[in-house]
């Protein structure tokens, strides 16, 4: 499907997953909205087209996640961790593995990717174990990875082999431990795989994956289309946010006001400047994960500063994505207490802001690339 496709059937979709998230609080994300999603493509968004996939240009894929997370954090949370995990086994991994892992469509994939796990070397591939956390989507999949380490053999200088390789579902033991202030739908159980073996070709070095298939969007590694995920669902969530907001603010009356909240110049000030903080964020998202896509259609290959740009342009959105939603929290008074879609918003992206992709590791390297390529005099900048 083409991008324009794809996200008309998101938006489509907002009112179908707004509604089952708000029958289902509480529970993990309906089977009736992965469903919907997987029925509408979505799954495949950035999977490569010769998979069945869509490959879509990779500011197309954060819009789709947007419109999801628009809908519902936790579906859109799910959507775009399952979207380019598949992407990156189908893009990375060896064809004899890929035909297997695809061959009913675009499959259902979650799990986390830090290397908690050990891979011991066999015929043919590893035996893995490991202790695993947030497996957002793992209560669906039908597919589960995991990050492992490949120790050197005893004596040998060589550094670990850092590798990410998926199980089939049946090989993990889901150990729960989910409970949390936001995003509770997406069931991101703790699991542990102990023995299980992975086949050579399912696994791929996540550091310097081998492009197998698919166009150049897939030079931009695990780390730049990770974070394209992360960026489109905190710009839905804070779309949502301040949706509601305005909504709200049509037939509000504070106690003791006049009038309604629409009409106070203080709240419109309020409003304008949430708004220009977040489209501003968004503009950046945008710029800077154009630039490193047409750096790799144009060389064949990843900018490391560019890498960094899209990393701090994504803690940038949901950074100020929360405190955004925030505002509008304590902008929506009494009305933002009760259980509904601006709740949600609030626990959703502040939930999200606690994850690598939003931490400060990013600004730091940011910076200093920043600093690295500052002149001695800021006239000759």
């Amino acid at each position: 499907m083409t991008s324009p496709d794809l996200l008309a059937a998101a938006r489509e979709l907002r009112s179908t997953i707004d509604a089952n998230a708000a029958k289902a609080a509480g529970s993990p994300v309906p089977p009736q909205t992965i469903d919907a999603l997987r029925q509408a493509g979505l799954f495949g968004a950035m999977a490569p087209r010769e998979l069945g996939g869509a490959e879509l240009p990779i500011v197309d894929a954060i819009d789709v996640f947007a419109e999801v997370s628009r809908a519902d954090g936790s579906a859109g949370w799910c959507l775009m961790a399952g979207a380019s995990a598949v992407a990156y086994f189908g893009a990375y991994c060896e064809a004899e593995f890929v035909d297997k892992l695809f061959a009913s469509g675009v499959p259902l994939v979650a799990g986390q990717f830090a290397p908690n796990g050990t891979g011991v070397p066999e015929d043919g591939g590893y035996r893995i174990s490991g202790s695993y956390q947030f497996g957002s989507g793992i209560h669906y999949a039908e597919w589960v990875g995991a990050g492992f380490l490949v120790h050197p053999p005893e004596g040998s200088d060589a550094p670990a082999r850092y590798l990410f390789g998926v199980v089939p579902k049946g090989d993990v033991e889901l150990r729960g431990n989910w409970d949390v202030l936001g995003l509770d739908a997406t069931a991101s159980f703790d699991y542990a795989i102990q023995g299980a073996f992975v086949p050579e070709g399912a696994t791929f070095l996540f550091a310097a994956p081998t492009r197998r298939r698919g166009g150049p969007v897939y030079e931009l590694g695990v780390i730049a289309q990770t974070a394209a995920g992360h960026a489109g669902f905190a710009m839905g969530v804070t779309r949502r946010a301040l949706d509601e907001l305005a909504a709200i603010a049509r037939t509000k009356v504070r106690m003791g006001a006049g009038s309604f909240l629409k009409d106070d110049e203080r709240f419109l000030h309020a409003l304008g400047t949430l708004e220009s903080r977040y489209l501003s964020a968004c503009a950046w998202v945008r710029e800077t994960f154009t630039a490193i896509e047409q750096t790799a259609v144009e060389t064949g290959r990843i900018d490391p500063g560019e890498n960094n740009a899209v990393r701090q342009a994504t803690v940038h959105v949901t950074q100020e994505g929360a405190d955004i939603v925030r505002q509008a929290y304590l902008l929506a008074g009494t009305t933002a207490l009760r259980d509904g879609p601006l709740q949600r918003c609030f626990r959703d992206i502040h939930a999200g802001s606690q994850h690598f992709f939003a931490s400060p590791a990013s600004t730091l390297d940011y910076a200093r690339d920043r600093m690295a390529a500052a002149p001695e005099s800021a006239l000759d900048a």
